[in-house]
């Protein structure tokens, strides 16, 4: 008999793709999100909405199933987590706590809980040169204010109730993620995406805007890999957080260059400081990771970039077509 999963956050970009993975690898897949997915069916054997901030929802969510993924959460790029803490901090506490005890009240098998790397010290980060962040140096702690306390919070309440309870957890601390089918607009988009549709919307020779001074650094993995680490760290036994990302850094001016290669484009850069650019260098330390899987993610930056770039240089350009079709129709509308 197959196994069965709950994905929550399986309208968003990480937990769509999960979706279609565990449905290759022969699960039984139920989506749960507060919205379908953006660009397309989901691939899930049943798509439920919910609002998981109820605990009746999370229930309901949870029945039945073997596994929880629980990757459900409001957040977005540094733009918007730096300027929405109050609504970021009680959404995100309200889901994960009440995923996590109506996952053990459902005697569920196992419980995954999608970490960040945003737990990480401030101090730790404010060069672009940075040494890679262990997962030891979450503490003493100083994480990111709002998203990443929160964050930590979840990760040290899914530890007591594998401690107390003997409930089976695992946390993971994603680093970056990107890849086709996420948002790519409208405040929520991470850095990769962002740049793509800025390059995708200029022309050859042209210049697009980068948040501060393109010297801040940040190691990115694509959306496969991170998929695949999802899974391998849920069948571990390992119940500590791991780092899930690459060790590839790379400064925000060198990833312009990457998209504007992946482009096929010459494009010039103009550096605003006056918007939000997060901490100045971040990068993941692999190496528990490795030991405890014998494996870590190999897709580098420039490959990835690739079918990234391609999907949402279409997404805009499919955009534009409608736009120029709608602004064609108004006439004879008005005509007749």
């Amino acid at each position: 008999m197959s196994k069965s999963a709950v994905v929550t956050g399986a309208g968003g970009f990480i937990g769509g793709h999960l979706v279609t993975y565990l449905r290759r690898l022969g699960y039984h897949v139920r989506g749960v999100d507060l919205k379908c997915p953006d660009f397309g069916p989901s691939d899930a054997d049943e798509f439920m909405l919910a609002d998981l901030r109820s605990f009746e929802d999370c229930r309901e969510a949870v029945k039945g199933v073997d596994e929880v993924y629980n990757l459900a959460a409001d957040m977005g790029g540094i733009g918007y987590i730096s300027g929405a803490h109050a609504s970021i901090t009680f959404n995100n506490t309200m889901i994960s706590a009440q995923m996590l005890k109506a996952a053990f009240d459902a005697k569920v098998e196992r419980f995954l809980f999608s970490s960040s790397a945003c737990v990480y010290p401030q101090h730790l980060q404010d060069v672009p040169s940075v040494i890679p962040l262990k997962e030891e140096d979450a503490f003493p702690a100083a994480p990111e204010e709002g998203y990443g306390l929160e964050k930590l919070y979840t990760e040290k309440l899914c530890q007591y109730f594998t401690e107390d309870y003997g409930f089976p957890t695992r946390s993971v601390r994603f680093h970056n993620v990107y890849g086709p089918y996420g948002t790519y607009d409208g405040g929520k988009e991470k850095a990769p995406a962002a740049l793509c549709r800025k390059v995708a919307r200029t022309p050859d020779g042209g210049t697009i805007d980068i948040w501060g001074d393109g010297q801040q650094t940040r190691s990115f993995m694509y959306v496969d890999d991170c998929v695949e680490g999802i899974y391998r760290i849920m069948q571990s036994n390992y119940s500590g957080p791991l780092n899930l990302g690459t060790d590839e850094l790379v400064n925000i001016s060198g990833l312009v260059d990457l998209v504007a290669e992946a482009a096929g484009k010459t494009i010039h850069k103009s550096f605003d400081l006056s918007k939000p650019q997060g901490v100045r260098g971040r990068n993941s330390d692999n190496t528990l990771l490795r030991e405890t899987l014998g494996w870590e993610p190999g897709i580098h930056l420039r490959e990835g970039l690739k079918p990234t770039y391609a999907w949402i240089a279409a997404q805009i350009q499919e955009a534009q077509h409608e736009a120029q079709r709608e602004a064609d129709a108004a006439p004879r509308q008005a005509a007749e």
